[in-house]
């Protein structure tokens, strides 16, 4: 589980994790919102407040795009936070809205939409 270890924090060191990251692997479709861009790629993974995707065209930090997860036919608006530098393929982005985008039936405790802010 190297990538889950991989993916960066967006806080300072020793504060928790806002969500509880999950592997998975599911096909989506990111397209740009203020650039054009569309693309396919997949989780690799994912939790409550955004993921760790990779994709077939390159991203960069900064970017505003909309995910459409085909497994669930949700769309939502993130942000590209991270590159890896060791993987430039994988991306690592923050949802708009916090939410379980992701069809996950059984979602850890802590990805409770009435809990967040």
């Amino acid at each position: 589980m190297a990538d889950v270890e991989r993916f960066p924090q967006d806080r300072r060191s020793g504060e928790s994790r806002r969500s509880t990251r999950v592997p998975l692997k599911i096909v989506l479709e990111a397209e740009g919102i203020t650039e054009r861009l569309t693309c396919d790629g997949e989780t690799v993974v994912v939790n409550f407040h955004g993921a760790l995707i990779s994709t077939s065209v390159a991203l960069r930090v900064g970017m505003k795009i909309e995910i459409y997860v085909h497994l669930t036919a949700k769309r939502a608006n993130a942000d590209v936070v991270y590159v890896d530098p060791a993987n430039p393929q994988h991306y690592g982005i923050a949802l708009a809205l916090p939410q379980n985008i992701w069809g996950i039936s059984l979602p850890p405790g802590d990805w409770d939409e009435a809990d967040q802010e």
